[in-house]
């Protein structure tokens, strides 16, 4: 494989994200289906309530299900400005993120879930605008990520012990996994609607990246990272040989760019281009990203691929870049 010559690319300044209450923190941030930011907050006294950890033995960390004590919240929607504000009398959940849903209302899952016995824990939690409970369903343990749909479907990405079973999933007596395919697609109703097939394409160990546009959904997952195509409970799979690793990913059209990945170092996106009907992902463009005024990306920032566009998130500080600036 011949590979193209890197060029720069610079993310553009979008936004700054701002809490809907003096002195909230920021406990995470993805994007919705029109591209809006949707973060969540909570007060500095909250905050280690609401991002739980178990400490074992030999001090292995392990983020709890659950959070230490239910603690107000707010969720507030960006598009770039502040347009709207969920308020939270009580999160039970812990290293949660929360995605729009129709009518106002707000989806918020965490990504660990117990099964015990007595029941498994319910970590998807609907809200109304009030900020009032309207459902709870169980989405199972290990969520890599969540994105609803302009349906009010939701999309789930599983990391590998949602995969093979961890909290209670995968070993006598409890059940199989719920992630056990590692994509599901949850109806409004909260049950599975959809599942990726494990017998009829590349199966998945671990979602690394996850893409949704409209009502498909766009996949990169471990082991041999392969391009899938979710749409209209069909799958279309293309061959990656261009990276692996990748953490996000964004398409447009026939053009797909790939984000991060184990050789890449930070910074670099790759430009695939797909054919009809599966194959091969074939290299177009390679570039390094960097802030608007070519500095290089720093550590700890969080992307996010939604349609054509990467979403940088460095603290409160947003950038973007869409799929036709690579051209």
């Amino acid at each position: 494989m011949i590979e193209t010559a890197e060029t720069t690319a610079r993310l553009r300044a979008h936004g700054e994200l701002t809490a809907a209450e003096e002195g909230d923190e920021l406990l995470s941030v993805s994007v919705g289906p029109d591209g809006e930011a949707v973060a969540l907050w909570s007060a500095k006294a909250d905050r280690e309530a609401l991002s739980a950890v178990t400490v074992q033995p030999g001090f292995a960390t392990f983020p709890d299900a659950r959070a230490a004590r239910p603690a107000p919240a707010r969720v507030t929607v960006h598009s770039p400005g502040l347009d709207r504000v969920v308020r939270i009398s009580d999160l039970p959940l812990a290293h949660a993120t929360a995605q729009p849903l129709p009518d106002g209302r707000v989806l918020v899952v965490a990504a660990r879930c117990r099964w015990r016995p007595e029941g498994a824990d319910r970590n998807a939690i609907v809200y109304d605008a009030d900020g009032t409970v309207v459902a709870e369903h169980t989405f199972g343990d290990g969520i890599e990520d969540v994105f609803t749909t302009p349906s009010g479907d939701a999309w789930a990405g599983y990391f590998d012990e949602g995969v093979v079973g961890n909290y209670g999933w995968g070993s006598a007596p409890g059940p199989e996994p719920i992630g056990q395919c590692g994509l599901i697609r949850f109806g409004p109703d909260g049950e599975p609607d959809w599942r990726f097939p494990m017998d009829d394409a590349p199966g998945i160990t671990d979602c690394y990246a996850l893409n949704v546009t409209g009502e498909t959904a766009w996949a990169c997952y471990y082991t041999d990272f392969p391009l899938v195509r979710v749409e209209g409970g069909q799958v279309t799979v293309w061959r990656n040989g261009l990276v692996r690793g990748a953490l996000s990913l964004i398409v447009d059209g026939d053009r797909v760019g790939l984000y991060g990945g184990y050789d890449s170092g930070a910074g670099r996106l790759v430009i695939g281009q797909v054919s009809e009907g599966g194959g091969e992902l074939t290299e177009t463009g390679r570039h390094r990203l960097t802030l608007p005024g070519g500095e290089p990306l720093p550590d700890r920032i969080r992307t996010v691929g939604r349609g054509a566009a990467l979403h940088v998130f460095h603290g409160t500080t947003w950038y973007r870049l869409s799929l036709d600036e690579t051209k």
